[in-house]
């Protein structure tokens, strides 16, 4: 029996177990959108599944088939046509606090130093000058940019900039930490190191991570478990639980880890990558 057959049985146990406890759940979740040759433009099929607290979670599917629409509606930028989104067991109506999202674009302030781009969200949320600047400075200090506190973004490479905006998404202390591709415009060995420090920082704290990425290999170092999905409408076509050994915040042991080449091997098998697929 494949690896895959005999995780069928997991992957649906998964898809329907409660969630009690799971700050972020999506049940039977589906979007459509204005109608396309008389028919709707059905974007997300029927898909349910829950974010454990403290996990980190990717989503693996063909170009097109709607993952950034669905990290949308969990954040709750939008609201799904069918099913609900669930946040700490009520239902998702509006974007929550305890909600961090981070892009693959960094999306700093240009005329905004390193440390008044990570406080923004802190000052937006009240919180007086000189504490938010103190806590700043200390979360630049966790992602190795202490000494750039003063740059602007111009004087910054790619890297750097991700670093900035991965410390103004965790300042906040979200909950849940949302990644659509972060690291996808960075070169190997600078994704590499910032996924460690990312996987560093939010397994210490505890936090809850739910990535979208193309990158099987990221997917696989990265998380305690893969979702793969089918073309739009997605629907989850296979969940994968990653067992690997060692640090799973060191992203060039997690690779060399007993394992994690018959997961990649076995999700990549499952990506129907041809345009137009079912």
């Amino acid at each position: 029996m494949s690896t895959a057959a005999a995780q069928r049985p997991a992957a649906q146990a998964l898809r329907t177990a409660p969630t009690e406890g799971a700050p972020l759940a999506a049940h039977r979740v589906g979007k459509s959108y204005g109608e396309d040759d008389g028919e709707l433009n059905q974007v997300i099929g029927d898909i349910s599944f829950s974010l454990g607290a403290g996990e980190i979670v990717s989503l693996v599917g063909p170009s097109g088939c709607g993952k950034t629409t669905l990290l949308n509606l969990l954040s709750g930028l939008t609201q799904p046509t069918r099913g609900a989104v669930m946040w700490h067991g009520e239902p998702l109506k509006d974007v929550p606090k305890g909600i961090g999202y981070m892009l693959q674009k960094d999306m700093l302030m240009q005329w905004r130093t390193a440390l008044a781009n990570v406080t923004l969200g802190l000052e937006l949320s009240g919180m007086p000058r000189a504490q938010s600047e103190k806590k700043a400075h200390a979360m630049l200090g966790k992602v190795g940019l202490a000494p750039y506190y003063d740059y602007y973004p111009s004087a910054l490479s790619g890297g750097m900039r991700q670093r900035v905006a991965l410390a103004r998404t965790l300042v906040t202390d979200p909950d849940v930490i949302l990644l659509d591709e972060p690291f996808a415009a960075l070169d190997f060995q600078t994704k590499v190191v910032l996924e460690s420090d990312m996987a560093r920082l939010v397994r210490s704290e505890g936090r809850s991570v739910l990535l979208i990425t193309h990158d099987v290999e990221e997917a696989v170092s990265l998380s305690d478990r893969v979702i793969v999905l089918t073309h739009r409408p997605s629907r989850i076509k296979e969940i994968h639980e990653i067992d690997l050994s060692g640090d799973r915040s060191d992203m060039m042991a997690a690779r060399d880890a007993p394992g994690f080449t018959a997961h990649v091997r076995e999700i990549w098998s499952q990506l129907d990558v041809r345009m137009g697929a079912r």
